[in-house]
C-alpha cells in the first residue's frame, strides 16, 4: 500500500482529480488503505500553516468585495469581558478605541473592575464612552459586540457584521465568526474554523467563546439579565448555552471568515454553569478530555428500545454482537429483532433458533433479495418499542452505558437521529459523525484517527450535532421514523440510505447528534466484503448520483462543517 500511495502521488493532478471524483474507486482505496494499517495522515503544523495562509489570502479578496458593498454607518456598543490580566485588558481597550463605529464600551468582570476603570483610560479622540456593564442601556437600539480582553478584532470585523445583518435583515439575532491566534510577532496561526450553530457542541465545548454580535432589544435585555446573575469567566459561551437551554427565540448565524484574533495566554477549560431550568433534563458526567463536558440527558428514562439487526448467516459475528449487547449493556429495557435475510448456513440457522427462545429476542424472516432499507422498514413494523435502534450485525459493545446515553439524547424533543462512536478492531475511528461533501457524496468525520485523539477542536471526544450519522448504530424515535417514511427502499437499497434518512429527519425540524461517549467496535462490512463487482459498482454509482441530486445543497455546504475545511480527506485539514 505504501508503494500504491507513492505511485498515485506521481500521477498528474488532472488524473488524481478524476480519481477523487470517482467515489467508488475512492471508497475502495480508502478501505484497502485502512486494512493496510497506515496512519490517518493529518497534515504537519507547517503544512497546515501554508494552507491557512492560502485561506487568509482567499478570504481577504472576499472581504474586500464585501466591504465595497458596505455603506452602513451605524454605531455599536461593546461588552469587554476582563479575564484577570490588566495588561491584556488595556491592549484590547486601546484597539477598540481606534474603531470609529463604537459608541460605548461596557466593562464586565467576574472580579472587581473598578481598579481598571479608575486608571483614567480614555479614548484618543475622546468620543467613546467607557463604563460598567450595570449601566448598559437595553433600549439604545444599537447592536452589541461581546469580546474578551486579550482578543483583537480584524479591521473589517464590525463593517462585515453590520453588512451581514443588513443583508440578511436580521432581528433578535446572534452572529459569530471564525477565529485564529496571534503570536508575539503578530503572525496568524491555528485557525478555529467553526460549524454553523451547533447547540450540542456549545454545551459540550463552548466552541463559540468570543466576538459575538447581538441584534435586538429583547435579546440584549436577556444578556443584561444574565450578566447580573453570573460570575463566570466564560461569560460568552455560558450565555450562548443558556440561549439554547432556555429556548430563547433567536436566529444564530455563522460567518465563515476569520474576523477575530485570540490571545493564546487566555486559553481556559470549558466549564458549563448550568441554568436552573436545565437541571431536570441532564446531569454532568465525567469526561477525561480537557475542555469537554459530557452530559447525561433524561437519566431516568426507561423507554423500550427495539434493536433491529439484519443478517444473512454470519453466525460468529451475530453471536459476538448479541452477546455483547446482552452482557455489557447497562440499559436493560430493550428487545432485539434479528432479521434473517435468506440464511442457508446450518450452524447459523441452528443458532438463530436458539436465539428465538430468548425472552428479549425475536427472529423474523425476510425471504427477499438483500435490500437494507426494506429489511429495516419491515422490522420497524414489528417493533414494539417507541425507540428504534438500527444496529449492524458486526458491531460489538465497548461501553456499558452506550444505550442509556443514546436513549437520553434521542428522547429530547429537538433531536432526531443519534449515532455512536464506532471503532475498527485495532482501535481507530470508523465513524464519528457523517460530513456531507466528502468525495462528492458523504464520508465519516475523523476516519482512521486513534481512539483517544481529541480530533479537530475536540469534535472527536465531544457529543454534538452532525447532519447525518451512520445506521451501523443509530437510534431514532419510532414516530420520527414513520414521519419520514423510513429508509428509501426504492432508490437506496444499500448505500447512502442512512444519510438520506438522517437528512429527511432534519426536515422535521430536528437535529441529528453524534454521541461521543457511546463506543462500539464495528467490523465494517465483514459479512459483505468490498463492492468490487461491476454490478455492485454500478449500483453504488447510481445511489451516489441519487443522493447528489436530492441533497445537493447539503453536499455543497454542510452546516455542521466549515467551508474552509477540506472535502478531499476526512481529517478536518484546511482546504487547499
Amino acid at each position: 500500500m505504501r508503494l500504491v500511495k507513492y505511485a498515485i502521488g506521481l500521477f498528474p493532478d488532472n488524473v488524481k482529480a478524476k480519481f477523487r471524483k470517482n467515489l467508488w474507486l475512492h471508497s475502495t482505496y480508502a478501505k484497502l488503505l485502512q486494512r493496510s494499517g497506515l496512519f490517518y495522515g493529518f497534515p504537519s503544523p507547517e503544512k497546515l500553516q501554508v494552507l491557512y495562509m492560502n485561506t487568509i489570502r482567499r478570504q481577504s479578496q472576499e472581504i474586500d468585495s464585501l466591504l465595497l458593498k458596505s455603506d452602513c454607518k451605524q454605531k455599536i456598543d461593546v461588552v469587554l469581558v476582563l479575564l484577570g490580566d490588566m495588561k491584556k485588558g488595556k491592549e484590547t481597550l486601546y484597539d477598540l478605541y481606534l474603531e470609529e463605529r463604537i459608541h460605548t464600551i461596557y466593562i464586565f468582570s467576574a472580579e472587581e473592575n473598578e481598579p481598571f476603570l479608575s486608571q483614567g483610560i480614555t479614548s484618543p479622540k475622546n468620543t467613546i464612552k467607557l463604563t460598567t456593564f450595570d449601566q448598559m442601556d437595553e433600549n439604545s437600539g444599537r447592536p452589541l459586540l461581546m469580546i474578551r480582553s486579550g482578543d483583537k478584532l480584524h479591521p473589517a470585523a464590525i463593517p462585515i457584521f453590520l453588512q451581514k445583518q443588513s443583508e440578511l435583515n436580521l432581528n433578535d439575532a446572534i452572529l459569530y465568526c471564525d477565529c485564529d491566534y496571534l503570536d508575539d510577532n503578530g503572525k496568524r496561526y491555528n485557525a478555529e474554523l467553526l460549524p454553523d450553530w451547533n447547540p450540542d457542541l456549545q454545551l459540550s465545548t463552548g466552541y463559540i467563546k468570543t466576538a459575538v454580535f447581538l441584534y435586538g432589544q429583547a435579546l440584549i435585555g436577556d444578556l443584561i439579565c444574565f450578566l447580573r446573575q453570573t460570575q463566570a469567566k466564560n461569560l460568552i459561551p455560558n450565555w450562548l448555552a443558556s440561549v439554547y437551554l432556555t429556548k430563547l427565540d433567536v436566529q444564530i448565524e455563522h460567518l465563515a471568515y476569520t474576523l477575530l484574533h485570540q490571545s493564546p495566554k487566555f486559553l481556559s477549560d470549558w466549564d458549563l454553569n448550568l441554568p436552573e431550568s436545565s437541571k431536570g433534563y441532564f446531569s454532568t458526567i465525567a469526561n477525561e478530555s480537557p475542555g469537554v463536558t459530557s452530559l447525561q440527558w433524561n437519566h431516568l428514562a426507561n423507554n423500550l428500545v427495539s434493536l433491529i439487526i439484519p443478517t444473512k448467516n454470519s453466525h460468529d459475528l451475530v453471536e459476538k454482537c448479541i452477546n455483547s449487547i446482552l452482557t455489557k449493556t447497562s440499559y436493560k429495557n430493550f428487545e432485539i429483532l434479528l432479521i434473517d435475510n435468506n440464511s442457508d448456513d446450518s450452524e447459523s440457522l441452528k443458532y438463530f433458533d436458539e436465539l428465538n427462545k430468548h425472552p428479549q429476542i425475536r427472529v423474523l424472516k425476510f425471504p427477499y433479495p438483500f435490500n437494507y432499507s426494506a429489511i429495516n422498514n419491515f422490522a420497524m413494523e414489528h417493533a414494539t418499542g417507541d425507540i428504534i435502534g438500527l444496529v449492524n450485525n458486526d458491531v460489538e459493545v465497548i461501553t456499558p452505558d452506550w444505550l442509556s446515553l443514546m436513549v437520553g439524547h434521542v428522547l429530547r424533543d429537538d433531536i432526531g437521529c443519534v449515532g455512536a462512536k464506532l471503532l475498527y478492531p485495532d482501535g481507530r475511528i470508523q465513524h464519528a459523525g457523517v460530513v456531507m461533501g466528502y468525495g462528492g457524496g458523504a464520508g465519516h468525520a475523523h476516519k482512521y484517527f486513534p481512539r483517544y485523539h481529541p480530533g479537530y477542536m475536540n469534535r472527536l471526544v465531544a457529543s454534538h450535532n452532525f447532519s447525518a450519522v451512520t445506521a451501523a448504530c443509530l437510534l431514532v424515535k419510532k414516530a420520527d421514523y414513520q414521519a419520514v417514511g423510513g429508509l428509501d427502499e426504492k432508490n437506496l437499497t444499500v448505500a447512502f440510505n442512512d444519510v438520506d434518512f438522517c437528512l429527511k429527519v432534519l426536515q422535521l425540524g430536528k437535529r441529528n447528534l453524534y454521541c461521543a461517549e457511546a463506543e462500539l467496535f464495528h467490523h465494517e462490512s465483514v459479512s459483505r466484503g468490498l463492492d468490487l463487482s461491476e454490478e455492485k459498482r454500478q449500483r453504488f454509482e447510481n445511489e451516489l448520483s441519487y443522493i447528489q441530486t436530492k441533497w445537493s445543497s447539503y453536499i455543497k455546504k454542510d452546516p455542521a462543517y466549515n467551508s474552509n475545511l477540506t472535502l478531499r480527506r476526512e481529517n478536518f485539514a484546511i482546504r487547499d
